[in-house]
């Protein structure tokens, strides 16, 4: 258990692939790069006036209402202040925004692979391979402290503003309280003001508060609970990471959200068993290691 874990912050110049796998990504320790995204064909191209430019007519739903990315920057931007900002704002990349997926090339920042989410195999599976461009309000917050579903890592590219991030080490699972019907999730409401009578544990656990700010990209391990707010108008563009070293608790995740359907979830973690097989095979013939 990392208790002194330290977020350090570092250039792709100063850090090569396998420096980044032994030392971030095997033993769960998340990191800021500052330049990372430099790598994307759109490189600098992302702001609010752009998306309004070519994306404000798109529409998406957030919590039942239909809003258009204009309205949506309007919110954040302060500039409608007849109705509260919603959260979370997100458009799906891939599905929504298909245009943006070639300038976001290379996905991985040559860093984030192998990506088995990448595969058609597992984009079959709905497993968390969606691409999604985030949108926040100043104060707009994570509403609890959780886990990513499906252990899997989170790569947070911060293309507009600045938002503030909380994690925790591993292996302080304890101290967080997790809810017991929903055990990515803490039972803990507001970390920042705890209620200590009833969450007496949390004492015990070391939460480490940093800034993400524009053109940095923020590398999530699986297993770090984590949550995170806007300190102004914020955008971001996030992916998620599996391959064979998370994939074993990936592969325990289908399960338990199956679990009540024995032969759903037996059908669903056969299917990714196979798609894992075919991604580790493949990984081998490329001579990726993850």
């Amino acid at each position: 258990m990392h208790t002194n874990m330290e977020i350090k912050r570092t250039s792709i110049k100063d850090l090569t692939y396998d420096r980044f796998i032994a030392e971030h990504w095997k033993p769960g320790v998340p990191l800021v790069f500052t330049d990372a995204s430099q790598v994307w064909q759109a490189n600098g191209t992302f702001c609010p006036e752009w998306f309004r430019n070519n994306y404000g007519d798109r529409h998406t739903d957030v919590n039942g209402t239909d809003y258009t990315m204009n309205e949506i920057l309007d919110l954040v931007e302060g500039k409608d202040t007849s109705r509260p900002v919603p959260y979370p704002c997100k458009f799906h990349v891939n599905t929504q925004l298909p245009e943006v997926m070639t300038m976001l090339t290379p996905l991985s920042l040559n860093y984030a692979k192998p990506n088995w989410l990448q595969n058609p195999m597992f984009a079959r599976g709905n497993w968390g391979g969606a691409i999604e461009l985030f949108i926040g309000g100043p104060g707009g917050k994570f509403p609890y402290i959780h886990l990513d579903y499906y252990h899997l890592s989170a790569w947070i590219n911060q293309l507009y503003g600045h938002k503030q991030f909380t994690v925790w080490p591993r292996g302080q699972e304890k101290y967080l309280y997790p809810d017991p019907n929903d055990p990515w999730k803490s039972l803990i409401v507001d970390h920042e003001n705890p209620d200590y009578e009833k969450f007496p544990l949390y004492r015990n656990a070391t939460p480490i508060t940093f800034t993400v700010g524009p053109g940095e990209t923020l590398f999530i391990p699986f297993g770090i609970w984590h949550t995170a707010k806007s300190l102004e108008p914020t955008m971001s563009i996030a992916f998620d990471l599996l391959n064979g070293h998370n994939f074993p608790l990936f592969l325990k995740d289908v399960w338990w959200f199956r679990r009540k359907n024995k032969l759903n979830a037996l059908a669903h973690s056969s299917y990714a068993a196979l798609a894992g097989t075919a991604c580790k095979l493949g990984d081998l013939a490329h001579g990726h290691r993850a």
